[in-house]
């Protein structure tokens, strides 16, 4: 265990670690606007897959980035109903037929045991 450790630092001590050859990441710079008028600059990595057009600002309203174009909306498929389901699977012939035949059940007595 000797031969691992450094003599002469302590948990929580500088770091030995120097910058001299270290060149940071190329960065692009965002520019957010809010309806307040307060900019805010916000610096994102040159290859950034996605960047957000909105920002929220330190005001708390909703900065937008105008250099962004927005995204586009997708068409939304109007919501299917019960009877648009059934018009999938059924005909109307075949459904007035169902119908012909479950009226014909409901007129017809029933063979019931008579109680005493």
């Amino acid at each position: 265990m000797a031969e691992t450790s450094m003599r002469g630092t302590r948990l929580g001590a500088l770091s030995y670690e120097r910058d001299e050859h270290v060149a940071p990441a190329e960065r692009r710079i965002v520019r957010y606007v809010c309806p307040e008028g307060h900019v805010s600059d916000v610096p994102y990595f040159i290859d950034a897959d996605e960047i957000p057009r909105e920002w929220t600002c330190r005001c708390g309203e909703t900065a937008i980035a105008e250099e962004i174009e927005p995204e586009e909306r997708k068409a939304e498929r109007p919501t299917r109903t019960h009877w648009d389901m059934l018009l999938e699977r059924r005909s109307i012939a075949d459904l007035e037929e169902l119908l012909e035949e479950r009226l014909a059940l409901l007129d017809t007595p029933a063979d019931l045991p008579k109680s005493a």
